[in-house]
């Protein structure tokens, strides 16, 4: 009698793929809650520069002992990858972190988080413009899909009053995508040399420091001193549950499952918010809404499998 053999996967590897999938959707909902954390915040009447401040300012410590971590045993750095981590920090995470806060002042979580959803699609753009790296048909429809959802979910807010704040709102966070896709079209190299959770760290804490120094050239010192007690709380809860935390659950996630994989679980992040900005911030979920968020997934489930 022939000899059978088991194609399913051993119980660690199992267990290990499992976890995997788990860190990378937790990472993506945590990453998501960012935006209904700053919506909550806005509440209370802090301005952008105030409160991206107070969010560094506590990420610092965390971010600083990422990169020392991840840093042992390792060459210092040259002069030239200083360079790239100062460039890396301000366009990857203060630039792009700046512009998506001053956005959500004016348009709802659920279209802030469609629009950074579209960062795939200004890489391969970019890519394409800097390498001439080819773009293949496939790609080119989910970019369409995706951004026609986008288009729709914005039509909306438009058409329900919001107008020309909804229209700056969202250009901001636009270029906040934008800003990150320059991020991530430059990164590759310094991700090659540095590893990635060592650029992380120091990258962020770079923004960070941008971020306090900001706010100490266009704001009183004190100032700070007089936001209400929720909004420190909620940066506490920003800096480490939706910065910090989620960059070490989807890095561990990627050496369980790959970053293809890990990427594809992050197609809950844009339905989780709109599900936390429907029951935490009391946002409209229409039929404009859900057919925009369907595009947009849709768009770049289609684009990835392009690629």
């Amino acid at each position: 009698m022939p000899a059978t053999t088991s194609t399913a996967a051993p119980p660690p590897a199992r267990a290990s793929t499992a976890a995997g999938l788990l860190l990378a959707c937790f990472g993506a909902i945590a990453f998501s809650g960012k935006a209904i954390i700053v919506k909550l915040a806005y509440r209370y009447g802090v301005d952008a520069v105030t409160l991206i401040m107070l969010r560094m300012l506590f990420a610092l410590p965390l971010f600083a002992v990422m990169a020392w971590w991840a840093g042992r045993g390792r060459p210092a750095l040259t002069r030239r990858d200083w360079f790239g981590v100062l460039g890396l920090g301000f366009t990857g995470y203060y630039l792009a972190s700046f512009l998506d806060f001053a956005g959500l002042a004016y348009v709802t979580a659920s279209l802030e988080r469609l629009i950074l959803y579209l960062n795939p699609t200004l890489v391969i753009l970019f890519g394409w413009l800097a390498y001439r790296r080819r773009v293949r048909a496939g790609q080119m429809l989910g970019m369409a899909v995706s951004y026609a959802g986008v288009l729709l979910v914005f039509g909306h807010e438009v058409q329900i009053g919001q107008g020309g704040a909804a229209a700056w709102g969202a250009l901001l966070v636009f270029l906040s995508a934008v800003s990150y896709a320059v991020y991530m079209v430059w990164s590759g190299e310094f991700v090659r040399r540095l590893g990635s959770l060592r650029l992380v760290g120091l990258a962020t804490g770079v923004a960070c420091v941008l971020c306090i120094v900001q706010y100490l050239l266009l704001r009183p010192a004190g100032t700070v001193l007089a936001v209400a007690p929720e909004v420190i709380w909620l940066s506490v809860l920003n800096a480490t549950l939706c910065t910090a935390v989620p960059v070490l659950a989807v890095m561990m996630a990627i050496e369980r499952i790959g970053a293809a994989a890990a990427a594809q679980t992050g197609m809950i992040g844009p339905m989780s918010t709109i599900a936390m900005g429907a029951l935490i911030l009391g946002e409209p979920f229409t039929a404009w809404v859900a057919a925009g968020t369907a595009l947009v997934i849709a768009g770049i489930y289609v684009f990835s499998r392009a690629r």
